[in-house]
Protein backbone atom coordinates (compact mmCIF):
# COMPACT_ATOMS: atom_id res chain seq x y z
CA UNK A 1 0.00 0.00 0.00
CA UNK A 2 1.46 3.22 -1.17
CA UNK A 3 1.09 5.63 2.21
CA UNK A 4 2.16 9.49 2.54
CA UNK A 5 2.71 10.60 5.92
CA UNK A 6 2.05 14.30 6.87
CA UNK A 7 3.12 15.15 10.19
CA UNK A 8 5.11 18.37 11.58
CA UNK A 9 7.51 16.64 13.19
CA UNK A 10 10.59 14.90 11.84
CA UNK A 11 11.05 12.41 14.93
CA UNK A 12 7.56 11.34 14.77
CA UNK A 13 7.63 10.63 11.04
CA UNK A 14 11.03 8.45 11.09
CA UNK A 15 9.49 6.81 14.12
CA UNK A 16 6.88 5.76 12.43
CA UNK A 17 8.60 4.54 9.64
CA UNK A 18 10.91 2.69 12.08
CA UNK A 19 7.92 0.94 13.51
CA UNK A 20 6.68 0.21 9.70
CA UNK A 21 9.88 -1.60 8.96
CA UNK A 22 9.72 -3.53 12.55
CA UNK A 23 6.36 -5.08 12.00
CA UNK A 24 7.01 -5.75 8.34
CA UNK A 25 3.98 -4.00 7.26
CA UNK A 26 3.34 -3.78 3.70
CA UNK A 27 3.57 0.09 3.19
CA UNK A 28 5.42 1.71 0.68
CA UNK A 29 6.39 5.32 1.84
CA UNK A 30 5.79 7.59 -0.71
CA UNK A 31 6.92 10.77 1.26
CA UNK A 32 6.98 12.98 4.29
CA UNK A 33 5.17 16.55 4.36
CA UNK A 34 5.07 18.52 7.59
CA UNK A 35 2.40 21.28 6.14
CA UNK A 36 -0.96 21.64 4.67
CA UNK A 37 0.18 23.72 1.75
CA UNK A 38 3.34 20.91 1.11
CA UNK A 39 1.19 17.52 1.66
CA UNK A 40 -1.57 19.06 -0.73
CA UNK A 41 0.36 19.13 -4.02
CA UNK A 42 1.89 15.66 -3.04
CA UNK A 43 -0.92 13.99 -2.23
CA UNK A 44 -2.74 15.35 -5.55
CA UNK A 45 0.21 14.57 -7.48
CA UNK A 46 1.74 11.06 -5.78
CA UNK A 47 -2.09 9.40 -5.18
CA UNK A 48 -1.30 8.23 -1.94
CA UNK A 49 -3.76 4.63 -1.04
CA UNK A 50 -3.24 5.54 3.22
CA UNK A 51 -2.44 8.49 4.52
CA UNK A 52 -0.72 8.96 8.26
CA UNK A 53 -2.27 12.45 8.97
CA UNK A 54 -1.15 14.09 12.03
CA UNK A 55 -4.10 16.60 13.53
CA UNK A 56 -2.11 19.94 13.92
CA UNK A 57 0.13 20.74 11.49
CA UNK A 58 2.53 23.71 10.50
CA UNK A 59 0.12 26.13 8.68
CA UNK A 60 -3.24 24.60 9.60
CA UNK A 61 -5.30 21.33 10.71
CA UNK A 62 -5.64 17.85 8.89
CA UNK A 63 -9.42 19.61 7.86
CA UNK A 64 -7.84 22.17 6.19
CA UNK A 65 -5.85 19.34 3.92
CA UNK A 66 -8.33 16.97 3.40
CA UNK A 67 -10.73 20.38 2.32
CA UNK A 68 -8.37 21.07 -0.28
CA UNK A 69 -7.19 17.90 -1.66
CA UNK A 70 -8.17 16.61 -5.09
CA UNK A 71 -8.08 12.76 -4.47
CA UNK A 72 -9.98 10.89 -1.23
CA UNK A 73 -9.77 7.84 -2.27
CA UNK A 74 -6.97 7.13 0.21
CA UNK A 75 -7.48 5.71 3.94
CA UNK A 76 -6.53 7.97 6.51
CA UNK A 77 -5.31 7.02 10.12
CA UNK A 78 -4.92 10.65 12.01
CA UNK A 79 -2.13 10.83 14.88
CA UNK A 80 -2.86 12.95 18.02
CA UNK A 81 -1.03 14.01 20.93
CA UNK A 82 -3.09 14.20 23.68
CA UNK A 83 -5.70 16.62 23.16
CA UNK A 84 -8.78 17.02 24.58
CA UNK A 85 -11.09 18.36 21.83
CA UNK A 86 -9.48 16.11 19.13
CA UNK A 87 -8.99 13.13 20.90
CA UNK A 88 -12.51 13.13 21.59
CA UNK A 89 -13.65 14.04 18.37
CA UNK A 90 -12.10 11.10 16.77
CA UNK A 91 -13.36 8.87 18.97
CA UNK A 92 -17.03 9.72 18.43
CA UNK A 93 -16.37 9.29 14.55
CA UNK A 94 -14.92 6.16 15.38
CA UNK A 95 -12.16 6.84 13.26
CA UNK A 96 -9.03 4.78 13.88
CA UNK A 97 -6.23 6.94 15.24
CA UNK A 98 -2.78 6.12 16.65
CA UNK A 99 -1.65 8.76 19.78
CA UNK A 100 1.73 9.94 20.08
CA UNK A 101 4.12 8.81 20.70
CA UNK A 102 2.92 6.11 17.88
CA UNK A 103 3.32 2.21 20.21
CA UNK A 104 4.00 -0.37 17.82
CA UNK A 105 1.11 -2.77 18.94
CA UNK A 106 -1.35 -0.25 18.43
CA UNK A 107 -0.04 0.68 14.15
CA UNK A 108 -0.37 -2.93 13.76
CA UNK A 109 -4.10 -3.47 15.19
CA UNK A 110 -5.24 0.21 13.27
CA UNK A 111 -3.20 -0.72 9.84
CA UNK A 112 -5.69 -4.34 9.94
CA UNK A 113 -8.90 -2.00 10.90
CA UNK A 114 -8.19 0.67 8.25
CA UNK A 115 -7.50 -2.54 5.60
CA UNK A 116 -11.34 -3.41 6.43
CA UNK A 117 -12.90 -0.39 6.14
CA UNK A 118 -14.28 1.14 2.98
CA UNK A 119 -13.90 4.40 1.70
CA UNK A 120 -17.59 4.99 1.84
CA UNK A 121 -17.26 4.22 5.27
CA UNK A 122 -14.73 6.36 6.34
CA UNK A 123 -15.61 9.17 4.52
CA UNK A 124 -19.04 9.10 7.19
CA UNK A 125 -16.57 9.20 10.07
CA UNK A 126 -14.61 11.63 9.15
CA UNK A 127 -17.89 13.67 8.26
CA UNK A 128 -18.88 13.32 11.88
CA UNK A 129 -15.35 14.19 13.17
CA UNK A 130 -15.51 17.42 11.14
CA UNK A 131 -18.99 17.97 12.91
CA UNK A 132 -17.58 18.08 16.43
CA UNK A 133 -14.40 19.57 15.33
CA UNK A 134 -16.16 22.35 14.08
CA UNK A 135 -18.09 22.89 17.20
CA UNK A 136 -14.84 24.11 19.74
CA UNK A 137 -16.50 27.33 19.88
CA UNK A 138 -19.54 26.31 20.76
CA UNK A 139 -20.01 22.86 22.92
CA UNK A 140 -17.56 21.03 25.05
CA UNK A 141 -17.65 16.73 24.25
CA UNK A 142 -17.18 14.93 28.05
CA UNK A 143 -15.61 11.46 28.03
CA UNK A 144 -17.71 10.19 30.93
CA UNK A 145 -17.61 6.79 31.96
CA UNK A 146 -19.91 5.16 29.72
CA UNK A 147 -20.93 8.09 27.09
CA UNK A 148 -19.75 11.42 25.38
CA UNK A 149 -21.50 14.31 26.77
CA UNK A 150 -21.91 17.03 24.54
CA UNK A 151 -22.43 19.90 26.98
CA UNK A 152 -23.22 23.66 25.26
CA UNK A 153 -20.40 26.10 26.46
CA UNK A 154 -23.65 29.12 26.29
CA UNK A 155 -25.62 26.77 29.23
CA UNK A 156 -22.21 25.94 31.71
CA UNK A 157 -22.01 28.20 34.35
CA UNK A 158 -18.65 27.13 36.37
CA UNK A 159 -16.43 24.12 36.47
CA UNK A 160 -14.58 22.93 39.86
CA UNK A 161 -11.19 20.73 39.86
CA UNK A 162 -10.43 18.93 42.65
CA UNK A 163 -7.89 16.00 42.59
CA UNK A 164 -7.33 15.13 39.19
CA UNK A 165 -11.20 15.74 38.55
CA UNK A 166 -13.37 18.23 36.91
CA UNK A 167 -16.81 18.87 37.72
CA UNK A 168 -19.03 20.49 34.75
CA UNK A 169 -22.04 22.65 36.25
CA UNK A 170 -24.52 23.47 33.83
CA UNK A 171 -27.85 25.81 34.12
CA UNK A 172 -30.06 23.24 33.78
CA UNK A 173 -28.59 22.19 37.09
CA UNK A 174 -26.78 19.04 35.36
CA UNK A 175 -23.76 18.12 36.55
CA UNK A 176 -21.13 15.64 35.08
CA UNK A 177 -17.51 15.02 36.29
CA UNK A 178 -14.40 13.55 34.28
CA UNK A 179 -11.07 12.05 35.08
CA UNK A 180 -9.07 15.06 33.64
CA UNK A 181 -7.75 18.45 35.58
CA UNK A 182 -9.13 21.54 34.70
CA UNK A 183 -6.33 23.10 32.70
CA UNK A 184 -6.70 20.34 29.79
CA UNK A 185 -9.78 22.51 29.08
CA UNK A 186 -8.71 25.82 29.55
CA UNK A 187 -7.73 27.31 26.28
CA UNK A 188 -11.08 26.31 24.92
CA UNK A 189 -13.13 27.59 27.89
CA UNK A 190 -11.21 30.88 27.37
CA UNK A 191 -11.82 31.18 23.98
CA UNK A 192 -15.56 31.11 25.12
CA UNK A 193 -15.85 33.99 27.50
CA UNK A 194 -15.03 31.80 30.74
CA UNK A 195 -12.15 33.47 33.36
CA UNK A 196 -10.22 31.29 35.82
CA UNK A 197 -10.17 33.15 38.70
CA UNK A 198 -8.75 30.69 40.88
CA UNK A 199 -6.58 27.64 40.21
CA UNK A 200 -9.43 25.21 40.99
CA UNK A 201 -12.18 27.21 39.44
CA UNK A 202 -12.99 28.42 35.75
CA UNK A 203 -16.68 30.77 35.34
CA UNK A 204 -18.56 31.79 32.27
CA UNK A 205 -18.78 35.64 32.66
CA UNK A 206 -22.37 35.23 31.37
CA UNK A 207 -23.31 33.73 34.82
CA UNK A 208 -21.80 36.20 37.17
CA UNK A 209 -23.99 38.35 39.65
CA UNK A 210 -21.83 40.64 41.22
CA UNK A 211 -18.27 40.58 42.47
CA UNK A 212 -17.69 41.19 46.34
CA UNK A 213 -14.34 43.04 46.45
CA UNK A 214 -13.62 40.77 49.62
CA UNK A 215 -12.10 38.08 46.85
CA UNK A 216 -15.43 36.51 45.83
CA UNK A 217 -17.48 36.14 42.99
CA UNK A 218 -21.42 35.91 43.06
CA UNK A 219 -23.03 33.60 40.52
CA UNK A 220 -26.90 34.18 39.65
CA UNK A 221 -27.40 30.85 40.98
CA UNK A 222 -26.40 31.80 44.53
CA UNK A 223 -23.06 29.87 44.08
CA UNK A 224 -20.07 31.68 45.51
CA UNK A 225 -16.65 31.04 44.07
CA UNK A 226 -13.29 32.60 45.39
CA UNK A 227 -10.57 34.87 43.47
CA UNK A 228 -7.28 34.02 44.36
CA UNK A 229 -5.19 37.37 45.10
CA UNK A 230 -2.86 36.47 41.70
CA UNK A 231 -5.68 35.89 39.80
CA UNK A 232 -7.75 39.36 40.94
CA UNK A 233 -5.81 41.76 38.16
CA UNK A 234 -6.87 39.73 35.33
CA UNK A 235 -10.09 39.00 36.25
CA UNK A 236 -11.12 42.16 36.84
CA UNK A 237 -9.80 43.27 33.65
CA UNK A 238 -11.69 40.69 31.88
CA UNK A 239 -15.27 41.55 34.16
CA UNK A 240 -15.10 45.45 33.01
CA UNK A 241 -14.26 44.77 29.27
CA UNK A 242 -17.34 42.83 29.47
CA UNK A 243 -19.14 45.86 30.19
CA UNK A 244 -18.08 47.65 27.81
Amino acid sequence: MKALIIEDKEYIRKGLISLLQLIDADVDILGECESVKEAVIVANACKPKLVFLDINLTDGTAFDFLAQTENLSFKILFITAYEEHALQALKIGAVDYLMKPVDIDELEVALKKVAEITISEQTKQVDKVKQVWNNDDSSLVLSLHDSFQVIDLDELMYCESDKGYTTFFCSNEKKHMVSKTIKEFEDQLISANFIRPHQSFMVNLKYIDKYDKSGVIHLKNGKQIPVSSRKKDSFLSSLLKRNK
